[in-house]
């Protein structure tokens, strides 16, 4: 098929309380090695919305920010085959470490998954009665296309979990 891509390494501290969770990083994140690179997706003004702070372009000071709120990124496959940047061309998946993450970071509590595709990843990987409350929001990729008001009321859920 094609070359197989790699996610990232998780951006999680000690601190962090809230895992959010996409599939696998699509082609610009990759080419810009940055979480949620395309610039049409809505993840990072989501985000900082929800936060009350100032939106950044600046990928330091936006790791900063989500580790000031206690939130940690990772994506729930490791490795797969993929054209593209659609999760339904992912073959071959292979998945992150996830449940040896959680026992190595016992602050996390609620998962959050950015689309469907880490949510039902999710749930393959650790079954459906998982012991942390998890979330499936919808996907802030430009492809999902409701409205940015209806992606920011759902993912508002993530509110409920942040010490602010």
């Amino acid at each position: 098929m094609q070359n197989r891509i790699s996610s990232f390494l998780p951006l999680i501290d000690m601190q962090s309380e809230i895992l959010i969770l996409g599939s696998i990083p699509g082609v610009k994140s990759l080419e810009k090695q940055q979480y949620y690179g395309h610039p049409q997706n809505k993840f990072w003004k989501i985000v900082f919305e929800l936060l009350n702070e100032e939106f950044t372009e600046d990928y330091v000071e936006r790791i900063n920010i989500l580790k000031k709120y206690h939130i940690a990124l990772w994506d729930v496959i490791d490795s797969c085959e993929r054209k593209g940047s659609l999760d339904s061309e992912i073959k071959n998946e292979e998945a992150n470490q996830i449940a040896e993450l959680l026992e190595e970071y016992p602050n996390i509590r609620a998962i959050f998954c950015n689309g469907g595709k880490s949510y039902k990843s999710l749930q393959k990987l650790l079954g459906k009665k998982y012991r942390l409350p998890v979330f499936l929001l919808p996907s802030t990729s430009p492809l999902h296309t409701i409205s940015f008001e209806k992606k920011y009321e759902e993912w508002k859920k993530i509110l409920e979990f942040l010490d602010r």
